[in-house]
């Protein structure tokens, strides 16, 4: 084996290191803030994926998601929370809420309409 060879070997484990830790590495989580009309609120950039894309709230306590598209990608026009019958068109470089009170517990995924963005939705 070559000098070039072995190269590219650990060039291709990089790649495969990074693939496995955008999927499955830590994700950056976030409790919801209550405000003073007692609705938990989280704002939320739409770029390339969900920022924050673990986002924590409490069951039965009204939610208030700001989703704000800072793009003009065509997979992220859209975000949909199929556990909660919810899906939303998000224009580019505007935010858009999304307002419901969560009943049940558990986490729950949240996708763009061609399900490659992915967040997810912890209550408590």
């Amino acid at each position: 084996m070559d000098t070039a060879e072995l190269l590219v070997i650990i060039g291709a484990l990089a790649m495969i290191a990074m693939v496995i830790w955008y999927f499955f590495g830590e994700r950056e989580k976030v409790s919801a803030a209550m405000t003073d009309a007692g609705v938990q609120e989280v704002k939320i950039t739409v770029k390339g994926g969900y920022s924050p894309d673990v986002i924590v709230v409490k069951r039965g306590v009204p939610v208030k998601l700001d989703f704000f598209r800072d793009e003009t990608a065509s997979c992220s026009d859209q975000v949909i929370f199929g556990d909660f019958g919810i899906a939303r068109d998000l224009p580019p470089y505007k935010t858009t809420a999304i307002e419901f009170t969560p009943d049940k517990a558990g986490e729950f995924t949240f996708t763009c309409g061609m399900n490659m963005l992915r967040g997810k939705l912890v209550v408590t």
